[in-house]
Parts: C-alpha cells; structure tokens; sequence
C-alpha cells in the first residue's frame, strides 16, 4: 500500500453476550477479514476494541438497587447533595434512580447554560440578554422556569430540569448554580458527578466545609452482592443497559490488550498494537456537545501506543526545501522529540490514544454498524515511508 495512507476499517463481528470468550470472537473477526475481504494485516496495525462490548463479556453490569445500596452504605445523613451530572438520558437518568433510591432526600445542583459536556439547557445569549452572572447567580428550579420557558434539549427535545426532577420526585429539589460551593447551603454531605474536573471540585468542597464528599469513582469501586464494579472508575463510564441496570465502564483492560496482542501475535505471526477505546475526545461545532462523556478514551493499551505524535508539519518542509527526497530524508531524520520544534508546529499536540479513540468512535459509530473492532492501519507511515 505504498500511495495509501491511513485507512480505518470496521469490522463486523456477532453479537457479543456475557460471558462470550472476546478474545475467540477477535481472532475469528480478523480471520473472516483477512480470508474473505483480503485484508492483509501488517505489523504495527492497530486494533481498537469499543468498551461496551468488552464490559458486556465481562458482566459488568450493576442494577439501582445495587447503586443505592452503596451509596445508602457511604453516607449517614437525612439530606444529600448532587453536583454537577450531565444532562443525558443514556448516560445519567438511571445512575439519579440508584442515587436516589439510596438517600432520604436529594438535593441537585445543575450546571448552566450547559452541563460539562456542553449539552445545553439555555444559550448563552439568552443568559446575556436576561443579564445574568452565571459565575455568581444561583436559582431554585422554578426561578430559573420563570426566566426561561424554554430549557428544552436541543437535539433531543427533553427537558432536563423536569424529567430529573421526575426521577428525584416531589419532595427533593434542583438548584441552578456554577459555584460548587452553593450545594453546601443544603447540606455538607455531597456527590460529586463532574468527570473530567471531579478531583478539584471534591477538593474545593471540603476545603469550604463539606464534611463528606465522594465522587462517581468511589460508587460501585468495589462490587456489591453480585454488582459489577469498577476498581478505578465506578460509576464513571457507565451508560444505560436495562430500564433497571447499568453497563459499568471494563475493567482490566491493561491486562486484556496484551493477552489479545499475544493471541493475534501466535495465530497471524503481526505484531499489532492494540487499546479499548470509549468516547472519541471531538467537540460537535453546531451544538457544542463534547463528545467524551467517558472519563478518559481509553482505559487499556499496548506500549506501542504511548505518547503524542511526532510530527514534522509537511507545508513547513514545502516551503522551505525544494527538494522532494531531501524532504523525505529530513522526515527520516527528524530525531524522537520535536516538542517545541519550530517544524512541529500546527501538528496536534495530543495523546495517540485520544487521537486514534477519536477514530475508531467515528469509526465504528454508536448505533447499529455492528463493528465493534475497528482496525487502523499505516497510521504511523509518514511521506517518506516506502
């Protein structure tokens, strides 16, 4: 493939259930590319396998009475707070069951005018037209309603302020506010439920009189009864499985890419670099939304995949060298470290794995493509490859 670059390939595999052996289902996925669509695998192939279906084999699923159950068990007090979940039905609705469920009364604090991941209650001209201070206004459920009629989603259509509110019931509240400290007016026991930001918004809180403060990765860490868990992440990860479960985020994963890189190794005598991915790390540039609702895009890969690119930017050789094979032979030799290179610069500055989660996510898709192994190849070729 010598005037091929970078192809990212679906590909198909059966429906993966509990208890399925992944590791099987991989190596004959791969088999059926290479003998009937003629792929030939190369060394240094990447192979990236969705996280849902490596939890799926693993039977990592937890139901809401497990969820309260630990919640019930890490909190003694008549009224906990909730700060900061992000708006989704498929993501949060049924973790606000098992949360709830688990706690006499639940307060919640909202982000606004979108939640972390930009799905948006309101735009932010209207908070500027209704001059409003988002850093420092803070509002009940029914103020922020009277000020705007309309918080519906959206692509969705849902109106998130009343469907959580459904799900908490009559007799807890939503608060609307930015400033994590304003859940402590209501009480000092609190759930964090920020992703990306979680560990400074914890440490924010107890430094301002929260007296006990966890986050999603401290709920379902460890299994209960028959649960599922998750050791690093918890209920960070999760999405809807059941109208009563969740699927947790896989665990394991460090060990599982290599034994999947030895087995591929042994049957097909490749050395393929290989990860778990999640969530893509992209912004969608009409709605705002960011796409990586997990709480990183790749929670397992094999060495080969550590590190950010290093890149030399191809328009910058152009403009200054003439030469074609003198350009090739200055790529050949751009050394290991270009950070901060002057002929690196406009090249991405991000994690491989981000950049190739990114990929697959696209890739592969969230709906009914049926490819939940995606295979990238010449990834790491550059101009003057052979």
């Amino acid at each position: 493939m010598k005037y091929t670059g970078t192809i990212s390939r679906g590909v198909k595999a059966p429906l993966i259930r509990k208890g399925d052996n992944l590791i099987n289902i991989i190596n004959e996925s791969l088999y059926n590319l290479v003998n009937n669509d003629n792929v030939v695998l190369q060394d240094g192939d990447v192979l990236c396998i969705t996280e849902s279906v490596v939890a799926i084999s693993q039977g990592n699923f937890a139901t809401t009475n497990q969820i309260a159950e630990d919640v019930s068990k890490k909190f003694d007090a008549d009224v906990v707070g909730l700060v900061f979940p992000i708006l989704s039905r498929n993501r949060f609705s049924i973790l606000l069951k098992g949360i709830r469920k688990g706690v006499k009364k639940l307060i919640v604090q909202l982000a606004y005018p979108s939640d972390e991941v930009g799905n948006r209650l309101i735009t932010e001209d209207e908070l500027i037209k209704a001059n409003i201070n988002p850093y420092q206004d803070a509002f009940s459920s029914s103020e922020f309603k009277r000020i705007f009629k309309d918080t519906k989603h959206e692509f969705t259509g849902v109106d998130y302020i009343k469907y959580y509110q459904e799900i908490i019931g009559d007799d807890c509240e939503i608060i609307l506010a930015n400033n994590s400290t304003e859940i402590l007016k209501y009480t000092d026991s609190v759930i964090v439920a920020s992703i990306h930001n979680r560990k400074r918004i914890k440490e924010l809180l107890i430094k301002n009189g929260g007296k006990k403060v966890i986050s999603l990765d401290e709920i379902l860490n460890n299994p209960v009864e028959t649960s599922g868990y998750n050791t690093k992440y918890g209920l960070l990860g999760s999405n809807l499985f059941t109208e009563d479960s969740v699927k947790l985020f896989p665990r394991d994963c460090e060990t599982l890419v290599y034994e999947i890189q030895s087995q591929i190794k042994h049957k097909f005598n490749k050395h393929l670099e290989v990860m778990v991915y999640g969530d893509g790390a992209f912004k969608d540039p009409r709605g705002g939304i960011w796409e990586l609702a997990d709480p990183v895009v790749s929670p397992g890969f094999t060495k080969g995949l550590e590190g950010t690119p290093n890149e030399i930017k191809l328009k910058f050789l152009a403009n200054k060298v003439n030469d074609e094979e003198a350009i090739k032979k200055l790529i050949k030799e751009k050394g290991n470290n270009l950070v901060g290179k002057m002929e690196s610069q406009g090249t991405t500055p991000r994690q491989l794995v981000d950049l190739l989660g990114s990929l697959a996510d696209l890739t592969s898709g969230s709906g009914d493509k049926g490819t939940p192994f995606v295979l990238i190849q010449n990834y790491f070729n550059n101009y003057a490859s052979n």
